[in-house]
């Protein structure tokens, strides 16, 4: 017979479990492709590209200026401008980077002719006296074989720039007469100038070294200079008038890669 208490016996269901949300999608971020070679069909991409290198190049402490079609100034980071006075064997005139002096006109040329035509590096010394300044010319490859653009790298006019003191001097919490005794230092001033320069006795001076060593670690005079030469080349936070700038840049050369 039919059991009716068995058919009465309630159907246990498995019970329902809550389905978690999706996570949300991830921002989407450019392809490696289209960071080295943006298309056109990368409009949307392109002009971020562009202001993130423009913007990485101006955070280096080192001049930068690309050249294209020979002398055309392409783009030139804060750096460069900053450097590009007066004093500098260099010039930025009518969009063209031009040597100061005529005797440096033939050998820039030459170097920045071979870098574009034949792919040729070449370290320059222009200037006379105490205006003289290394350069270095660095050929860039196309993607796609076509013309190649030029990077001309200014030198360093001083082994220890003032902003990478100055923010060396903010890591190690140095007072501001050590960090006055520390660029008197990097810029190879002795301990007896440079009690002279600050108007302190000697004695100062040396005190003031010896808590600059041992605030750095820094084993001796040598070693503490070294440590603010070997800092990477990069900006303080102040910022070349105090300004940013637009970054655009590279539109032809960038779209013209496949």
């Amino acid at each position: 017979m039919f059991d009716t208490a068995q058919a009465q016996r309630p159907v246990q269901r498995p019970a329902l479990r809550a389905v978690p949300p999706a996570p949300s999608p991830a921002p989407q971020m450019p392809s490696a492709s289209a960071v080295r070679h943006p298309s056109v069909a990368d409009e949307s991409v392109a002009p971020t590209i562009r202001h993130w290198l423009a913007a990485a190049l101006d955070e280096l402490d080192y001049g930068i200026v690309l050249l294209f079609d020979d002398m055309r100034v392409v783009h030139a980071n804060e750096a460069a401008l900053a450097e590009l006075d007066e004093c500098h064997p260099l010039q930025l005139t009518g969009g063209e980077l031009r040597a100061r002096l005529a005797r440096d006109v033939a050998p820039l040329h030459e170097a920045v002719t071979a870098a574009g035509n034949r792919g040729i590096r070449k370290l320059l010394t222009l200037g006379k006296d105490g205006q003289r300044g290394s350069v270095s010319v660095v050929p860039l490859e196309a993607a796609n074989a076509g013309p190649r653009a030029v990077l001309v790298v200014l030198g360093k006019r001083e082994v220890c720039e003032s902003l990478s003191v100055q923010g060396f001097a903010r890591s190690y919490g140095l007072t501001g007469a050590e960090t006055r005794v520390l660029m008197a230092l990097c810029d190879g001033t002795p301990p007896t100038q440079t009690a002279q320069l600050l108007g302190v006795a000697v004695s100062t001076i040396r005190s003031q070294i010896g808590s600059l060593r041992q605030k750095t670690g820094a084993e001796s005079i040598r070693a503490l200079v070294r440590q603010v030469a070997v800092l990477p080349p990069v900006k303080g936070a102040l910022r070349r008038n105090g300004s940013t700038r637009s970054h655009g840049w590279l539109p032809t050369l960038l779209h013209s890669a496949p």
